[in-house]
């Protein structure tokens, strides 16, 4: 049974979700994400101007004039969101957990996806793929993976994307969209260890990735002695916050960690919105949906 504050939780992320995508992203998502080819409908009339190469020479022959193919986009898509799990996606300084930005992403570009007859499905990932929710359509099924986000609890808290993608490309058969939501933070995004099995799904889907970090985590404030906790390990230290230099060492090794998954992720053709768990992300996807459109053009 479902908590009545779970309960208007998971109202509040519908009703936000659902006016965004019927007024910010209208159509945006449709030029975003473009179908899996093109499907033959008919045939008509050669006109000037006309490619040459679309020529049906059959029934060309056969009515004595130039005819040439019509086709239409095949639209249907497959959408799986790809959703990191691991202890340190429940982790937030700033009034939520990194998890319900999470939710929240993934709840906009899912019903984007209904909106436009497209199938979504989710993944759960921590060292390990744990939990597959097949693709299907309509806003109930929405309703029920963006239930799963808040409240799934996983068995594992370490993080391996690796195997989440490599989960991925042995079971989609067709290409997919699949939008890669984590904060790309542990040892499992290491060039060696994320390198080869992100170069094998961007060639074989579209693949988009969601950055979800906390402030805390880029910059160490300064508050004296703290323990710190490594929610994906367990362990904890306790650090001297008010030292200057570890909080500058501290800020450069984050940086320096940001830009090589940057880096990588650009390598791979694979597009980045990164966003903190306190920020309205909508300009950013909105964004990110302008900026893929006008490249499909």
């Amino acid at each position: 049974m479902l908590s009545a504050d779970f309960v208007k939780k998971l109202r509040r992320i519908e009703i936000r979700t659902r006016r965004i995508v019927n007024t910010t992203f209208a159509g945006e998502y449709r030029s975003t994400f473009k179908g899996t080819g093109l499907e033959f409908v008919d045939v008509r009339e050669y006109l000037p101007g006309d490619d040459v190469r679309s020529i049906d020479w059959r029934v060309t022959a056969r009515m004595g004039r130039p005819y040439v193919r019509k086709f239409v986009e095949e639209r249907e898509l497959t959408v799986i969101l790809c959703v990191d799990a691991s202890g340190s996606a429940h982790f937030g300084t700033r009034g939520r957990f990194k998890l319900e930005q999470a939710a929240q992403a993934a709840a906009t570009l899912a019903f984007s996806a209904v909106r436009n007859n497209d199938k979504v499905g989710l993944l759960f990932f921590t060292d390990r793929p744990e939990k597959f929710v097949p693709p299907r359509k309509g806003r109930m099924h929405v309703m029920r993976l963006i239930r799963d986000i808040l409240a799934f609890e996983p068995a594992s808290r370490g993080t391996g994307p690796g195997a989440a993608l490599e989960f991925l490309m042995r079971l989609l058969k067709r290409r997919a969209v699949v939008i890669f939501i984590s904060d790309f933070a542990g040892p499992g995004f290491s060039p060696d260890r994320f390198e080869v099995p992100l170069g094998v799904a961007a060639r074989r889907h579209d693949l988009v990735a969601v950055a979800v970090r906390d402030r805390a985590e880029l910059e160490l404030p300064a508050a004296g002695l703290a323990d710190l906790e490594d929610l994906e390990t367990g362990e904890i230290i306790t650090v001297d916050t008010s030292d200057r230099r570890l909080r500058e060492g501290y800020q450069r090794h984050q940086a320096l960690q940001r830009a090589r998954t940057e880096r990588l992720l650009k390598t791979r053709g694979v597009d980045l919105v990164s966003v903190t768990g306190d920020e309205d992300f909508v300009p950013k996807l909105h964004r990110f949906f302008r900026m893929r459109a006008r490249r499909a053009h």
